[in-house]
């Protein structure tokens, strides 16, 4: 028996050896895919950061170069005119007039300029076609423009913006709201930061990302704190791992059953937000891309027919509210993980709310053939609700009754009140839900792993939204449905209490 303890507490001193090695080795490979996974997230938000500032800045500049021509334009022009346009537009505080010969008109007295060469870097064709364009001369980023002046007289206007202004006015204001722990900093050419959406601190730097042509020696830095996720976070998993080694010895299979639970629970985490973001890196790119396809097409003048025109204003506006609807799930969404999520609660109808949603949706409606029936009770009373929250509650669930029907193109909704609620009904006659999915759906990031699903894309967050809105407003999320037949969601909100 003596034998037989010795061996026995060696096989359990070995094999709590082999776990532990096993388990160090897990949460390394564990912490580095961590580390990347982090780091590519990292780099998706510094590059929609920069996309974003790049965006904000040219649509200051279109708007201070259409005021501009207007100046250019009036016949009664006058140098004192620039000088109340510059006022009003106090991103630019620099501006030369050039004719299309090279001479300086305006400012006068500045022929030695290190301008002086710029209307010899504009091609012929460029001064008839018009357009704007920026130029690096010296270490300052110039907006060259061709305006048309009176008779059609063709000037080059450059304009020097203010970097005070422009990190005030357009950078802090595009860059204060970023959630969570991490810092975005924009740096100069001498990197330098110039701005920080907070301080900086013991910060590590993680990433750079260039800004583009607007700012092209600027570059969007993405900082993370010493204690932030994922390094600090891994590192406190290895410390509590090594420290219960010993209790490990005693309670080995409690500590492979938990271990064994953590580590899949963790890798199903990780391929879930991987999933996450790779769906709506897709979801954000298809949008994206048909809105530029369609309006760089409009924009060169290629559709000459008024009906097609109208078209593909319809597709850029149907492309635009989709964007828009998801982008306002993952904001939602982050503010929901941070705590930060707010509600303005007051009584209001729920019918308009309805038509609203449908209105929204009646282009792919009409498009994919959709039988639409709505039965909105016309006793129905006020709700108190966050009237654009319940409204994107029912987005969700419309989005994915078109997203999820196959041959049976066929939506319902209907309200009643019952029993002090009011019930808000979305039916389709889609692909259904297994019966052991029909919660599991609303987990973030969950989608079906079935091959009818796997097809179409979606965040995984939109369900998880709207169990989140209606529990936040004291109702409840009711779900039925069959595989094949389609599925019904119930919205059960409370109604105004009188007296």
């Amino acid at each position: 028996m003596k034998r037989f303890a010795i061996w026995a507490f060696g096989a359990v001193i070995l094999a709590a050896a082999i776990l532990a090695v096993l388990g160090y080795v897990s949460l390394r490979q564990w912490e580095v895919s961590a580390e990347l996974l982090f780091r590519e997230q990292a780099r998706d938000m510094a590059l929609m950061a920069a996309e974003k500032v790049a965006m904000a800045i040219v649509k200051s500049e279109e708007e201070s170069l259409g005021a501009l021509q207007a100046v250019v334009a009036d016949p009664a022009f006058r140098p004192e005119a620039l000088g109340a346009w510059m006022a009003r537009t106090p991103l630019f505080d620099r501006v030369h007039l050039f004719d299309r010969q090279g001479r300086l008109l305006y400012p006068p007295g500045e022929a030695g300029s290190a301008l002086a060469n710029l209307p010899a870097e504009i091609s012929p064709g460029a001064w008839d076609r018009g357009g704007r364009r920026h130029l690096v001369v010296g270490d300052q980023v110039v907006l060259a423009a061709v305006l048309v002046g009176p008779g059609e007289r063709r000037v080059l206007a450059a304009l020097g913006r203010s970097e005070e202004v422009l990190r005030r006015e357009v950078i802090g204001r595009t860059l204060d709201d970023l959630p969570g722990k991490s810092v975005l900093a924009v740096l100069d050419g001498d990197n330098r930061p110039v701005y920080a959406s907070r301080p900086l601190g013991d910060a590590e730097r993680l990433l750079t990302v260039s800004m583009g042509e607007a700012l092209p020696s600027w570059r969007i830095a993405l900082y993370q704190p010493r204690d932030g996720f994922p390094r600090a976070g891994t590192r406190q998993q290895t410390l509590v791992f090594t420290a219960s080694f010993g209790l490990l010895l005693l309670v080995i299979v409690a500590g492979l059953a938990a271990t064994y639970r953590v580590v899949r629970r963790e890798s199903e985490m990780a391929r879930l937000k991987a999933d996450f973001v790779a769906n709506v890196s897709h979801d954000l790119k298809t949008p994206l891309s048909l809105i530029r396809m369609f309006a760089e097409t409009l924009e060169l003048g290629r559709v000459a027919d008024e009906t097609t025109r109208r078209e593909y204003y319809g597709v850029i506006t149907r492309e635009s509210e989709r964007l828009t609807r998801l982008i306002d799930n993952v904001l939602d969404f982050s503010r929901i993980e941070g705590g930060r999520q707010r509600y303005d609660i007051e009584p209001s109808a729920l019918e308009p709310l309805i038509q609203e949603v449908l209105e929204a949706f009646r282009y792919p409606l009409a498009q994919q053939g959709f039988k639409v029936d709505v039965d909105v009770d016309p006793e129905l009373p006020e709700v108190p609700m966050d009237a654009g929250a319940i409204k994107q509650a029912l987005a969700n669930l419309v989005d994915n009754a078109i997203k999820y029907s196959a041959e049976r193109r066929h939506l319902r909704i209907r309200a009643r009140a019952a029993g002090g609620l009011v019930h808000v009904e979305v039916a389709d006659e889609g692909v259904g839900i297994p019966p052991g999915e029909t919660q599991r759906i609303f987990e973030k990031f969950y989608r079906i792993g079935r091959s009818e699903t796997q097809g179409r894309r979606g965040s995984g967050v939109g369900l998880a939204l709207v169990k989140h809105i209606v529990e936040a407003h004291g109702g409840r999320v009711g779900l039925e449905s069959r595989v094949g037949a389609g599925s019904r969601f119930t919205l059960s909100l409370p109604v105004v209490r009188e007296g």
